[in-house]
């Protein structure tokens, strides 16, 4: 096992791809002629990048985040322009080093947990004498289906 570390990538927003787009959605159960429902395109940059300007990838590796439904190699969205909020899921910097996590603050105010979603890794407490700063916020997370390597 591995603790989730981040490869960060720059969002570039200045390219359109439209695709075909099944606004009336796709049954998971009963098949539809999907084909029929294509009637206009999405633009994915447009879709899950809000603030291009403050918008950034990041590719998780480690397993340390499985229980919120992040796998390795998972690419996320990431903003900073957001204002983290007790329960979310952030990329933050502690100590020289990014993680991902799930911030909690306690009652008083004097530290934040940052919370893995794994039982096999112990949260972080992050008080004063840590160097800290929340990175950004995960707005996406996206998976592929068909694994890693494809």
């Amino acid at each position: 096992m591995e603790e989730t570390r981040l490869i960060i990538h720059k969002a570039e927003t200045g390219t359109e791809l439209p695709l075909g787009f099944a606004d009336e959605g796709v049954r998971a159960g009963f098949p539809s002629p999907a084909q029929d429902y294509v009637q206009e395109s999405i633009d994915l940059n447009r879709e899950l990048v809000r603030h291009p300007a403050t918008t950034f990838y990041a590719r998780a590796v480690g397993d340390s985040m499985r229980g919120r439904g992040v796998g390795d190699g998972d690419l996320l969205v990431v903003d900073k322009s957001l204002e983290p909020w007790e329960g979310c899921l952030v990329v933050a910097y502690v100590d020289g080093e990014f993680t991902l996590k799930t911030l909690h603050r306690d009652e008083g105010g004097r530290c934040v947990w940052l919370m893995p979603a794994n039982p096999a890794y112990e949260p972080i407490r992050v008080t004063e004498e840590n160097e800290f700063v929340v990175w950004g916020v995960v707005t996406y997370n996206i998976k592929s289906q068909l694994g890693r390597r494809h």
